[in-house]
């Protein structure tokens, strides 16, 4: 008995032993992927773990796919083929864990499916595949409902799902958005967007229903303010995003009320305040009030408080820097109005004097003190000097395409040196303005040696070439249109992307009624690894608009070089070779046109002096730019043109209150002929009137004329007043006056034949591009001219 129980036990393990094996074979041999979503568009949440390397081998030696089998768990609305396109498993191949991973990984991707399973089943001579899927419904139609002021077309334009399309829950819910984000910008503060979804499961159609309340919609009339005994209201309100409704509103959404703006306003107010030395500013009321349907007045209630001046300044904790050294580098004094941003500034001062000498983990903590009854803020600067440190080595990272040594190359510092960080601040702003990154961070990172610190230079780069399609107008150019390629970090030897190398290059080619032009350009900013420029150009340029008498045709090359004496002083050298055409000359051309047809080449060499001190080269507010150039040609470099010439061209802007912008730029030059002629060419010739030089007059008009027709002059002078004020974001007014001469005489400077304009334009900074509309008249003209009452120019370019 006890032998026969034994028996049955041992039987019975045996048996239970088999079952695991088969259980385990099973669980080897078919595999199972299921997704229960909580949501439409969430995508797969089951974490399935690689084969293994036996499981690889097992993959290699799997039992053959002899069927796949399609189920659909709701609608079938994927068509079959579609599903056995995206998957790697075939009938004919053996049965693989990895590619039933992949299938599944691929079938999510298609963006069509809520629910899959893959599973197989065993054959006496293979393995049939199961696929199991639930797709997501089609969107069968999208309704729009509840837009009563905003057309339900337009509110369409901004809805991407599509009726035939998957449904995605998530891309339904970014159409809401950017339709409240449409309602915003139109002034529709109150807004609301909801979105319904209804889905016939054994259909497998979905009904998607944006449901839009509009809310109420103001247009901002006035802002006032009470309580603002110091400022007037005009000054207080300038720069606010919110502002009374104008002609040109629709250009940046102007006299629309936005909560966000009107916030963005009451911030900028304090710092007003703030930078002028009301530190105790507040705003104490705001008043709403709506007069009229789809109108608000806005009035601010103000506390100003007293203006705090500086009182006495004290230091305290320096040892390294006396008291007078550290004083030297604060901008605000006991004759300074108090201010934020002022003492933000010398706090930064202190921290540069210590760190131009590496003394970079020195801290330093104002203290203020001020006094209501005499209105002084006392200034105690607590100092807690660091150690000297210097640079162990240069770290640069986040430079995926952009080589080490451009970078390089741009650092004020090196391993060994003192950790300087003023230049370090410098050496980060040259790597900005590189344009190469869109973020360029500089940090100190502690090493194992005692006052040595690595400079790690952290980069993100960004896009740096553009292919450029488009066409423009102006009252010199006339119509034409253009394509350009630019690569502003060009590498000519790095095949085929041609990036990294720091290099400039720039392809153009243009076609109008009045001009063809192309244009290949190359740079090298560090030649020979030295701050060199080196370049050259390849240009043709053809021109209908010079004259009506006669066209002209310029082809050529030029090689340039340059270098930056320091950080405003600059030289520059460019030989160049061409040859100027003038063809299409009319029979009943004056004289000195008929003998300037035909072609003639010439060699020159012109050198530049440039001083450019200018803070923005798009919008200056201040600064010079002053620029000398002279250029030869022919003599000993030969051909056929023996010329020289001496220019001048000096501009300087004032910021003024108001954001007022004023400028005044003045040109000069002279040109002769040398050797065995005393004729300078028409192409050499100077021409002054319209957009670019003297406006109010035609293009070329002040000067030298024959039967009409300008020739041109070989002294010419002209200057420009202008001053611009803010209308709007991105947009500026003008007002200037021009004045100017082209004298036919080398160095004749007489003002006999002055000619003076005057006018009103506009600049706009558009989206296209900068834009100059101005509208000229003349107001002192010499007897050669025959001038109307205005002349209107219009040019690319926000200012000279």
């Amino acid at each position: 008995m006890i032998a026969s129980g034994y028996m049955r036990a041992e039987d019975l393990m045996k048996a239970i032993s088999q079952v695991l094996i088969l259980m385990t074979g099973l669980a080897l041999s078919g595999t199972l992927w299921s997704l229960h979503a909580q949501e439409v568009d969430t995508g797969p949440r089951t974490l399935v773990q690689p084969p293994s390397a036996s499981d690889e081998n097992s993959d290699l030696r799997g039992p053959i796919v002899k069927d796949i089998e399609i189920e659909f768990a709701g609608a079938k609305s994927v068509d079959r083929s579609l599903i056995l396109s995206n998957m790697r498993t075939t009938i004919g191949q053996p049965y693989s864990l990895a590619a039933v991973q992949e299938d599944v990984r691929n079938l999510y991707a298609t963006g069509l499916f809520v629910n899959l399973r893959i599973y197989d089943e065993p054959l006496a001579d293979g393995v049939k595949v199961v696929v199991i899927v639930q797709p997501k419904p089609v969107i069968k139609q999208i309704v729009v409902t509840g837009a009563n002021k905003i057309k339900e077309k337009t509110i369409r334009k901004k809805i991407k799902s599509r009726a035939g399309d998957p449904l995605s829950e998530q891309q339904v819910a970014d159409d809401a958005r950017e339709v409240k984000t449409y309602l915003y910008d139109k002034g529709f503060f109150e807004s609301q967007v909801e979105y319904k979804i209804d889905v016939n499961e054994q259909v497998g159609r979905a009904v998607v229903t944006f449901t839009v309340r509009e809310g109420s919609r103001a247009f901002v009339r006035n802002v006032t303010f009470t309580g603002n005994n110091t400022f007037e209201d005009k000054e207080l309100r300038n720069g606010f995003k919110t502002r009374k409704k104008n002609l040109f509103s629709f250009l940046n959404k102007s006299g629309i009320y936005k909560q966000e703006d009107f916030d963005a306003d009451l911030k900028k107010l304090r710092d007003f305040y703030y930078s002028n030395g009301y530190i105790d500013f507040a705003v104490k009321d705001i008043t709403q009030e709506y007069p009229e349907e789809d109108v608000i007045d806005i009035n601010i209630e103000v506390f100003e408080g007293i203006q705090y001046s500086i009182g006495q300044i004290s230091v305290k904790g320096n040892t390294l820097y006396t008291r007078e050294q550290v004083m030297d580098r604060l901008v605000m004094d006991e004759t300074s109005v108090f201010s934020p941003q002022g003492l933000e500034a010398d706090v930064q001062g202190i921290k540069n004097l210590y760190g131009e000498n590496g003394y970079i983990d020195t801290e330093v903590r104002p203290i203020r003190q001020p006094n209501i009854e005499s209105g002084k803020m006392d200034i105690l600067y607590e100092l807690q000097e660091g150690p000297q440190s210097y640079v162990e080595k240069i770290v640069i990272q986040g430079n995926n395409r952009t080589k080490d040594k451009v970078l390089r190359r741009e650092l004020a510092v090196a391993p060994g040196e003192v950790y300087d960080s003023v230049r370090v601040d410098a050496s980060k702003r040259r790597l900005e303005n590189l344009g190469y990154f869109s973020k360029v961070d500089t940090s100190a990172r502690d090493t194992s040696v005692p006052n040595r610190k690595d400079l790690v230079v952290t980069v993100e780069e960004q896009r740096t070439g553009s292919v450029t399609f488009g066409a423009g107008f102006s009252t010199v150019d006339s119509i034409l249109g253009f394509a350009e390629v630019t690569q502003g970090n060009f590498d000519w030897a790095n095949w085929p992307t041609f990036t990294g190398g720091g290099q400039k290059f720039r392809a153009r080619v243009q076609y109008g009624l009045k001009r063809r032009d192309a244009l290949i350009s190359w740079t090298e900013p560090w030649f020979l690894d030295r701050q060199l420029s080196f370049g050259f150009d390849l240009f043709y340029n053809e021109a209908d608009f010079i004259s009506d008498e006669y066209d002209q045709r310029r082809l050529g090359a030029a090689v340039r070089v340059g270098k930056a004496l320091n950080q405003f002083w600059r030289v520059g050298l460019k030989y160049q070779i061409e040859n100027i055409d003038i063809f299409d000359v009319n029979n009943t051309a004056p004289a000195p046109i008929l003998l300037e047809e035909g072609g003639r080449t010439k060699s020159s060499v012109r050198g530049t002096l440039t001083y450019d001190s200018r803070d923005s080269f798009f919008l200056t507010r201040s600064g010079e730019k002053i620029e000398f150039a002279a250029e030869g040609a022919g003599g000993p470099l030969g051909l056929d043109t023996d010329i020289w010439k001496l220019e001048l061209e000096a501009q300087k802007w004032w910021e003024l209150p108001w954001d007022l912008i004023f400028s005044l730029r003045g040109v000069t030059g002279v040109a002769d002929a040398f050797g065995d002629t005393n004729r300078v060419p028409l192409f050499d010739r100077f021409f002054v009137g319209g957009a670019r030089s003297v406006r109010g007059f035609d293009f070329r008009e002040i000067g030298p004329q024959v039967g009409g027709e300008p020739i041109g002059g070989r002294t010419i002078a002209y200057t420009n007043a202008e001053i611009t004020f803010p209308i709007m974001d991105r947009v500026r007014g003008a007002i200037f006056m021009d004045a100017g001469f082209n004298n036919e005489d080398v160095f004749d400077y007489s003002v006999d034949d002055l000619n003076v304009g005057t006018g009103i334009g506009l600049r706009m900074n558009l989206p296209i591009g900068p834009l100059r509309f101005d509208l000229g008249f003349p107001i002192v003209v010499d007897e050669n001219n025959n001038v109307g009452d205005m002349e209107f120019h219009f040019d690319v370019g926000y200012q000279f």
